[in-house]
């Protein structure tokens, strides 16, 4: 394992994608989410994963990832869009635009 702890920041494979319990790396694999993400939405909803042992290894199960996956697919929030949509790059003006 690297000393950085850039693993800590990386969606992993799980050893078993049907498995009980997975940490957030493994969750955020399976939900093709990143781990940031999924770290600020366990904060506000902490009643969708677990504590294991007396590191306070994080951990979700199925009904939790099941939870988690439907609030995903509910779309953004923030606009009320399916998915959020990506930034266009501005349009270069033409002459007879800026002449209009």
């Amino acid at each position: 394992m690297p000393t950085d702890k850039s693993w800590y920041h990386r969606p992993q494979p799980p050893a078993d994608p049907d498995q009980e319990y997975m940490t957030v790396q493994e969750t955020a694999y399976v939900l093709r989410a990143s781990t940031n993400w999924l770290r600020r939405l366990l904060k506000k909803n902490p009643h969708l994963c677990g504590r294991n042992g007396k590191r306070g290894l994080i951990v979700t199960n199925r009904e939790q990832r099941a939870a988690i996956h439907t609030i995903r697919s509910a779309g953004d929030p923030r606009q009320g869009r399916s998915m959020p949509r990506s930034r266009r790059q501005p349009t270069a003006r033409s002459r007879a635009a800026v002449a209009a």
